[in-house]
């Protein structure tokens, strides 16, 4: 059995908080007058807060006051929007430990990982400021004499930004930083997992110097509120990460007003293993990518396609690992593996064990983790199968949790055909002494993001983030590419000849 470590309760649930929202730089609670709770996955009993059921109402007060801040901020200088930037990000860094361990608290991860996830909002935060004085349009040569012609980058307005709970403070950051640094203002829904992440963020906002209006924050459901957001007429650009399903969806409402959308959704990452693999360095790839953050992250590697000559020394080692993995509360030192965010997570993967028992063999976990200290959370064993065919259910479907599929190869064409036949396509790796082997795999493999003797977790912020196929709808997040979400081209053209001169028209003298 996987080892165990007893979940410690931090805050007792007596005099609990309510929290509100936050519109036109004032915190406030909902028209509806209802909340909702935020629990600790890893022990239900310990009642974070009360959170505003935001509604449409609310959502319309929220676009209005960004509305008025808009025209404000869209002339602010975006050098000094940089600046309040960069003491957001300082703050992030100054409460990066209480952020952390409040994450861990509300969604499970262990709080190293959770550290990780307060700095890349630290690494966007001030990679975005910098964009503040590297905004850069083009300047070309004009057809005509006496004549300048540039183009540069201006604000689409407000942005709704809808964002899911795996990373509650990393991905508002990559969404809201390159909207605000070109001068948009903002109406922010978090999932409803966790409200509590999203609060503790925005209050730092506030804190940092953002104009009242600029910033605002509507908790509460996606029917409520996500639908609301994407439906008002005065939000002009949406980005969401989430479920596939949802994402098309929004995709549609929101093509019905030709509102700009950014999607970034689903993702079945593999990682090709041959026979010249280090298979211990593979192993450590393999098992941080698949069970960190128990599975749930889009980048996950939740299937590894292997040579077969390699096949049983590599299970040997993943099962040897994955067995000393302990699960537990985030907070304590010794816990590997935190919890799933909630019941229906845990129920979705007992569903795919079993359809992974009927496709293939279970060589690992398989299993609700109801060991001492873990009967109040939502724990699930680290699970492995072997001997699964590419196109397995479960090789198939974003499970989202930490199930992993050993699917044996013959050769390296057969590792390229099973790792594209997916509908997804954000990341992939490959291990390999072959330097030629390792550049053709970054030709060949289908998805956005490709590493090379490394598992399939681990974006930097200076590089786009983002997948192809069914993965999104083409835009990219983070490096200098999420601009283009946020932005849309201006031309220009200044005349100074002093006369009429009527471009594409052959009469110029030069």
């Amino acid at each position: 059995m996987t080892e165990t470590v007893a979940p410690q309760t931090d805050t007792p649930t007596q005099d609990v908080p309510t929290f509100d929202l936050y519109i036109a730089g004032e915190w406030v609670p909902s028209e509806s007058g209802r909340t909702f709770e935020s629990r600790n996955p890893a022990d239900r009993r310990d009642l974070i807060g009360h959170f505003q059921s935001g509604t449409p109402a609310d959502v319309a007060r929220a676009v209005r006051a960004a509305e008025t801040a808009g025209g404000l901020w869209r002339r602010t200088p975006a050098p000094k929007r940089g600046e309040i930037l960069y003491r957001f990000g300082q703050l992030l860094a100054d409460h990066k430990e209480r952020l952390a361990r409040a994450m861990t608290r509300e969604m499970g991860k262990v709080v190293e990982e959770a550290r990780g996830d307060v700095q890349e909002g630290i690494d966007i935060a001030f990679l975005m400021a910098g964009e503040g004085r590297r905004m850069f349009g083009d300047t070309v040569p004009s057809e005509l004499p006496d004549k300048w012609a540039m183009s540069i980058r201006q604000p689409l307005g407000v942005a709704g930004i809808i964002t899911p709970w795996n990373f509650p403070i990393a991905i508002p950051c990559w969404k809201m930083m390159p909207a605000l640094v070109a001068g948009n203002t903002v109406v922010f829904k978090p999932a409803s997992d966790t409200p509590h992440c999203a609060t503790l963020l925005v209050e730092l906002m506030a804190q940092a110097g953002f104009p009242a209006g600029t910033v605002n924050l509507v908790t509460g459901s996606g029917a409520e509120v996500g639908d609301a957001i994407v439906d008002n007429p005065d939000v002009q650009v949406i980005s969401f990460t989430g479920h596939s399903s949802t994402g098309k969806r929004i995709a549609e409402r929101a093509g019905r007003r030709l509102k700009r959308v950014s999607l970034e959704l689903g993702g079945k990452n593999g990682i090709v293993v041959l026979r010249d693999a280090d298979l211990d360095l593979a192993t450590d790839g393999i098992v941080w990518s698949a069970f960190g953050t128990t599975g749930q992250r889009c980048t996950a590697c939740s299937r590894v396609i292997v040579e077969r000559t390699v096949l049983e020394p590599l299970l040997q080692r993943l099962e040897a690992r994955t067995s000393r993995l302990r699960l537990g509360d985030g907070l304590e030192p010794t816990t590997d593996v935190g919890p799933l965010i909630n019941d229906a997570a845990v129920d979705k993967v007992e569903s795919y064990i079993e359809v992974g028992r009927r496709e293939s063999e279970l060589v690992r976990g398989g299993h609700r983790a109801t060991g001492a200290g873990l009967e109040h959370g939502h724990f699930f064993e680290p699970s492995i199968f072997s001997r699964v065919k590419p196109m397995d259910q479960i090789a198939q479907e974003e499970i989202f949790g930490p199930v992993l599929s050993v699917i044996p190869v013959p050769d390296y064409q057969a590792a390229v055909t099973a790792l594209n036949q997916t509908r997804y396509g954000l990341s992939s790796s490959i291990f390999t002494r072959d330097v030629n082997i390792a550049f053709r795999a970054m030709r060949d493999f289908e998805t956005g993001i490709v590493y090379v003797n490394a598992g399939t977790i681990g974006a930097e912020t200076h590089l786009p983030f983002g997948g192809t196929k069914e993965t999104g709808n083409g835009h990219r997040e983070a490096g200098h590419a999420a601009l283009d979400t946020y932005t849309e081209w201006k031309s220009i053209y200044i005349d100074f000849s002093g006369r009429l001169q009527r471009a594409q028209i052959d009469n110029q003298e030069i």
